[in-house]
């Protein structure tokens, strides 16, 4: 039976939660958000783990960042006006049809869009991962106690590291001479 708090990347999806730049701009520590979110869309890449890119109201919000759109061959992101990723058309049925079993989050902000996703994918029998530091918020204050409120449903707040270690489970084989560039 697979443990309940490790990242199993069978059965794994990336969702990318809204990282468009009118948002992004006014994100506490945008940068690294940004650098995190992109290293963990180049991780997931390499390791065939699916991913996911909504984003919130893109006639006002803009489209998502370059450079998160550039590493995709095709990009089509999932327009929504609902905050939980749920409410995106598509979203629920690419989960499925990608075999998900838990959501990895990243992305803003964190206490809405990304919080409100987590409890619904809980609610719904997900495991939910959110990746503290690829996630973020205008107000420090309001990422840290949207975390802890999925904390407290049940999710697993963890960290680009923590996620790509537990990905990759061992050091030994060629994902993981594959992943090396990228934390480096």
């Amino acid at each position: 039976m697979p443990h309940p708090h490790k990242l199993d990347k069978a059965g794994s999806v990336l969702v990318v939660v809204d990282v468009q730049d009118k948002l992004l701009h006014a994100i506490h520590d945008w940068p690294s958000v940004l650098d995190n979110t992109v290293k963990m869309v180049k991780i997931a890449q390499t390791l065939g783990v699916p991913v996911i890119v909504t984003e919130q109201y893109p006639k006002g919000l803009g489209a998502t960042n370059a450079a998160l759109a550039g590493l995709f061959p095709a990009f089509a992101p999932l327009e929504k006006t609902v905050f939980s990723c749920f409410g995106a058309a598509g979203f629920a049925a690419a989960l499925q049809d990608h075999g998900a079993k838990t959501i990895v989050l990243t992305g803003i902000e964190a206490h809405i869009c990304v919080q409100q996703t987590a409890l619904e994918a809980l609610h719904r029998g997900f495991g939910v991962h959110v990746v503290a530091d690829a996630v973020g918020s205008r107000a420090p204050a309001n990422k840290e106690i949207g975390l802890a409120k999925i904390r407290q449903a049940g999710g697993v707040v963890s960290a680009v590291e923590i996620a790509l270690y537990e990905w990759l489970e061992r050091s030994d084989g060629a994902e993981f001479k594959a992943i090396l560039p990228l934390i480096k």
